[in-house]
């Protein structure tokens, strides 16, 4: 950790990421926050909205929020849950994982506080690496139990992508799956478009997904792949304009440009014994369009062949 460049940003100390094609990813140690994500070529991959709160405790609206012990309302707790308001540490053991010694990848920390048990009384420690390479940004979060009894938790990373337009772009690999729709009391529906586009307001989690789903955008000429393993779920969400609106930290048009594709574990609680450790694990990485010679063939990005 020692190589990497850290510096006092508006809200809290902030790592900046750096890979030898030029690639960098800006982390907060508030909330463990991905704020900022660029390729070789400067093109920033995640979305950030322009009236997003940069002082606490507000969340940041954008980037890659972590969402801990709790996804959204499914649960006692605030929103989300509140990893994502807290201030981590600079985890200098992530033992079994060899230590993050380079200036492409940290290691992040945050134990279970006094004040935490008040409202969820489990002792955890919640651990993150952040590792960034050509084209790719890598996360690892992994959940121990500290404490004399098991718990359980369900789990996000909520990503905010960068789109061209959201009504222009289709996501490929939920597929016949089947999914909780957020904006109708969690009705189980099966998904019936062989790719979904955007025309509304969607705010669904999809069930037992494959560990690999893309973001097809062809006004940027690429596509985003999301890798994932341990979080079997993910979470498609839109706000549309008057849901738009009505977000504080949301200016009326943002909606257009964003769109939340989440790694999740959200509908089977993970259930950890005292001494045992969970860990998921999310790669996020962009095809050009120009590897297809002007033409993207998505079976070729899901399947792998690229």
């Amino acid at each position: 950790m020692a190589n990497n460049n850290i510096k006092e940003g508006d809200r809290s100390p902030k790592i900046i990421l750096h890979e030898l094609t030029g690639s960098t990813v800006e982390v907060l140690l508030y909330g463990a926050q991905v704020i900022s994500w660029k390729n070789e070529r400067r093109e920033e991959i995640l979305f950030m909205s322009n009236k997003a709160v940069w002082k606490p405790p507000k969340p940041v609206r954008g980037g890659i929020p972590i969402c801990f012990p709790q996804f959204a309302n499914f649960g006692t707790l605030e929103q989300h849950g509140f990893a994502r308001n807290r201030l981590w540490l600079l985890d200098d053991d992530p033992s079994p994982l060899s230590p993050a010694n380079n200036q492409s990848s940290a290691d992040l920390l945050l134990k279970s506080t006094e004040e935490d048990l008040k409202t969820w009384p489990h002792r955890f420690e919640l651990r993150l690496r952040i590792c960034v390479s050509a084209g790719k940004l890598t996360m690892i979060p992994r959940v121990r139990n500290v404490d004399n009894k098991a718990f359980s938790f369900t789990l996000a990373l909520r990503n905010y992508f960068s789109v061209s337009d959201v009504s222009e772009v289709r996501v490929e690999g939920l597929e016949t799956l089947d999914y909780f729709d957020n904006m109708s009391k969690r009705e189980r529906y099966t998904e019936q478009a062989d790719a979904i586009t955007f025309d509304g307001e969607i705010d669904r989690v999809y069930l037992s997904t494959p560990t690999k789903i893309a973001i097809i955008d062809h006004e940027k000429k690429r596509t985003i792949v999301l890798r994932k393993e341990g979080m079997v779920d993910a979470v498609l969400w839109n706000p549309w304009d008057k849901k738009a609106k009505a977000i504080p930290d949301l200016a009326d048009e943002d909606y257009k440009t964003m769109l939340c594709l989440d790694a999740a574990a959200v509908e089977n609680p993970i259930n950890l014994k005292p001494c045992e450790e969970w860990k998921g694990r999310q790669e996020l990485s962009i095809v050009s369009s120009s590897y297809f010679s002007g033409q993207l063939d998505p079976q070729k990005v899901i399947n792998g062949l690229h």
